[in-house]
Formats: C-alpha cells, structure tokens, sequence
C-alpha cells in the first residue's frame, strides 16, 4: 500500500515517540512517575531486594507507550485515514436457535432455592420470578438445557416446555415488513405507514406522531422534552380541545410505554390509544374534559437495538464506563445499558435493583442519570398540579399494579386507588374476557425500588399511579404477536376510559362540596 506524505509524517511521529518513550531518560509523568516510586518501595518491603521493580518499570514503560500510541492514532492517523483507535463495532445479530423457554412450578422452598441456583447458569434468563406456588418462565440456552431438564426431572420439579426454539418464536411475532411499493401506498393512501398489525420501527412511530399534528392541529400538540443517550428525540403528545370552563382546571391523565425495551407491545397499545383519542370522534367528551399527555416511547435506543441486534434487550442503551487509564488491551470494563424502571428517585438502588452494570436491574450510577428518566421527570414535575392519573404500559403477565413496589407496606390510599383500579379491569374483562390480577406488584411479582409508578406517587404526588401489565400470562411472554395488538388496545383503551370517567366523577363531587361549604 502506497502511504501519503501525510501518511508518512504520521508514521514517523509513531516511531519518534515510541523511541522516546522507550529511552531511559525519558520523562514520566508525576503521577504515574510517584505511582512507579511508591510500588517500588513497597515491593522492597516485601521482599528485601529490588528483584520487582523491573517487572512494574516495564509494565509501566508499556502503559505508557501504550497511551501514546492511541494519542498518535486518535489525532493524526485517524483523521486522514477515517479510523477511531477505539470504534465500536457494530454487533452481529443475537441468535436465539435452539434456545429453549420452561415454565417451572416449585412446590416449596427447597424447589425455589434449587431453581435460583439454576438460573445462575451461564445464559439463563429469568422471565417471571421465582415464587413459592407461582410459575416462573426462564430461558434456556443450548448449552445447559439438557441438564437443567434432566436436573429439574430427578428433583421432581413440575415444568413444562413452552417453546423448544426460541428463534422460530421470534421469527413469528412479526410480520415482514412491507415492501417500499406499500409503503408509498399506504404513506398515499392514510397519509402515514403505522398500522396495528405488525410492530413498528421508531422512525415509524414518530412519522405517525408528526402526522397527527399536522392533520389535527386543533387537537395534537408535540412537545420535545428530551433526547436518549445515542441522541433519540423523545416527544411527549398533547391531546386537548382546548375548551375549559371558566376556573375550572382540566384534569389531565399521564401515559407512557416502553420504558423496557423488549416488551413491544406496550408502545403499539400507546399508540392505538392515541389513534382513537385523536382519530376517533366518538371519544371527543374525553378530549374535551381531560387533558391526556402520551409518550409512546420512553427507551427509543434499547427499542431500536431490539428490533437489529437482540430481541431480548431490555436496558438503555448507555455506554460503558471506561476507565481512566488508556491502555491496549483493556479500553473499557462494565456492560452496557440502564434498567430505566430502576432510575428513579424514590427509594433508589434498594431492594429488586442491582448495582451491577451487567444486571438486567441495573439502576444507574444515580438517580436520574439517564437522559430518558431526567427528561420525563422534568416534565412530569412541571405539570403536576393538573396530572391527576399515571399510567406506564409494561409486559407480561396481565396485572393491573399499585403502589408502592419498594415496600410490602400498603400506601395510606390503597384503597382509594384499588377502588378505580377494580373498576377498570372489570371493565377490561367485559370486552374480551381477559383478567388482570390487582394488587401490589410484591404482592403478585416482587418487591422492586427505583420504579417509575411509585415515583409519580412518593415525589410528584400524583394519587393515582399504575403500573399496567399487558398480555398475555406466559404462553408467547415478551412475544406476543402482532395481531393480538388491537385486541389487546381494545381492552386497555376501556380500562383507561373507566380511569378517566372515575376521576371526572371524583372532581365534580369535590366542586359540589366546596360549593356547599
């Protein structure tokens, strides 16, 4: 390869301060120049002799050279070569062939603490937590499926398989993606590409918001509030008329959805809900008496890198720490990604939330460090004098969740809140059958801190907060496929219309009674 003059110049700077760094004379900064003293002194300590100090000298004459190296690289032979000393690869698909998912049921505690040693094997997921009495879901990875099978088989522990190839399964949740040619018939045809028979890329979604607000702009309001860690807009929609009586303050009802990044379902069931606020007249009473603000998408990044990368990808997207010290072959430690339903302010790194940045809990290196978690927070903050309801849309398991999560202790207003929780999911069972369990989430899955509902309760102050567990209860878990999408919005669009008749009701009583006093 023929190298530029530029090229050249470069590859003599290499080699100059290579041979620089390498000489005995050579300075060494203070710091690392004290370090290699102070080592010095204490292996002599050790040992009596100066036999270790070569070996931490060369050691550090490679640190360093190391560093100069990347230094070189990063400002001169980078820039005319188009190269980054430390590029991130871009990650090959991960496969789940052959992986396979149980549901195990342990029948006492010895068969709980035999299944948690078993979930620690390499590659395991757990899915559903592991209760006394309670199924549990966990993953199986090729490698140790046989064993974990054969082991549950000898301890006589109940399981069924629910899936032997978990790639098959993902492969089936959603449709292909429709051709360029229908895609310019649908953008022609509904003036947007979003439909409610497959899941949709992010690109997608915030298309379908713009036109919303474009075609109904006496209804939609976008507001930017923010931006995710690999530069993602993320923008809250604004449904309101407009109209108010004369001091009277509209009520207004919070939802969000894919706060985690593998349960999909969540932003398309937001999303059908924002169509039929906005595109379906038979719901303008709603429009006109509540404010309803929606963010569709709080984890745009991790939803992204769920759709390329790893289906089963539930964190941010967040960059690993890297250390301070540059060297060859260790450029960063730690994994990647915050579990965002971990990030909050409340209770934060405590029970259910891990400290660990290779946990799927990892709550962040503090409350609101993430961008995503800041950004909603602000805003909820900002308009908490007229949010009176918040909803977050998860999955699976189908519950209907109330604060508090961080503790078994039931909030002052338990029953306040399960009053209008029982008469959305009686509701939700009307349309299509379905039943969502309710309670506290330690009550029906685990006891968790750091969570987003109990936030919106214990420091926004917003009375009533649910976490809503969407389908289904195990069979297709985080894959559930696209065509329960509007049978399962239908569902939740009724609980949530229940939510908001409840709150309506509870307001004009307060007025009636102020009107009295």
């Amino acid at each position: 390869m023929k190298l530029s003059p530029l090229q050249w110049l470069a590859v003599v700077a290499v080699i100059v301060v290579v041979s620089v760094a390498a000489s005995p004379t050579a300075d060494t900064p203070p710091a690392a120049a004290a370090s290699a003293t102070d080592t010095a002194e204490d292996d002599d300590d050790d040992d009596g002799g100066g036999g270790s100090v070569f070996p931490f000298k060369a050691l550090q004459l490679y640190n360093t050279v190391a560093g100069y190296l990347e230094y070189i690289f990063d400002i001169v032979i980078a820039p005319i070569t188009g190269g980054v000393s430390n590029k991130k690869q871009t990650p090959s698909r991960v496969s789940y062939k052959k992986f396979q998912i149980i549901r195990v049921l342990p029948s006492d505690e010895d068969e709980v603490l035999d299944i948690e040693a078993m979930s620690e094997e390499p590659g395991v997921q757990v899915w559903m937590p592991i209760r006394l009495n309670k199924t549990a879901d966990l993953v199986l990875p090729p490698s140790v499926a046989r064993d974990v099978k054969r082991f549950l088989t000898q301890r006589e522990i109940n399981f069924i398989v629910l899936s032997s190839d978990l790639e098959r399964s993902i492969h089936k949740q959603n449709p292909k993606s429709p051709s360029i040619n229908q895609k310019s018939e649908l953008k022609a045809t509904k003036g947007h590409v979003m439909t409610w028979t497959r899941y949709h890329r992010y690109q997608d979604i915030l298309d379908y918001l713009m036109y919303l607000s474009e075609n109904y702009p006496h209804l939609v309001e976008l507001m930017p509030i923010g931006k995710t860690v690999e530069g993602r807009p993320l923008k809250v929609v604004k449904i309101s008329s407009g109209q108010t009586r004369e001091n009277v303050v509209k009520p207004a009802i919070w939802i969000d959805a894919g706060i985690h990044a593998r349960e999909w379902i969540s932003p398309a069931v937001a999303l059908f809900i924002l169509r039929q606020l906005v595109e379906n007249k038979s719901y303008r009473t709603l429009i006109s008496e509540v404010d309803w603000y929606i963010l569709p998408m709080i984890n745009a990044d991790g939803y992204e890198y769920s759709h390329t990368v790893d289906r089963l990808w539930r964190k941010s997207r967040r960059t690993a720490a890297t250390k301070s010290g540059r060297t060859l072959w260790d450029m960063s430690y730690g994994c990647e990604g915050v579990d965002l339903n971990r990030n909050w302010d409340w209770h934060w790194a405590g029970v259910g939330a891990s400290q660990d940045p290779c946990s799927d809990t990892f709550a962040g290196s503090h409350a609101f460090s993430e961008p995503e978690t800041r950004a909603v927070s602000d805003f909820i903050l900002d308009h908490r004098d007229r949010i009176q309801v918040y909803l977050t849309l998860h999955s699976y398991s189908q519950m209907w969740l109330v604060p508090w999560s961080h503790t078994k202790k039931l909030a002052d207003d338990y029953d306040d809140m399960m009053y209008l929780a029982r008469q959305a999911t009686e509701a939700i069972q009307k349309v299509h059958g379905s039943h969502y369990q309710l309670g506290t989430t330690p009550s029906l899955l685990y006891t968790t801190s750091g969570c987003s509902d109990d936030w919106a309760k214990g420091k926004a102050g917003i009375k009533y907060s649910y976490t809503i567990e969407l389908p289904d209860k195990g069979m297709y878990g985080f894959l559930l496929p696209a065509e329960k999408i509007v049978t399962t919005g239908k569902e939740i669009f009724t609980g949530i219309k229940s939510i908001a008749k409840s709150i309506l009701k509870i307001n004009s009583m307060k007025e009636k009674t102020k009107l009295r006093g």
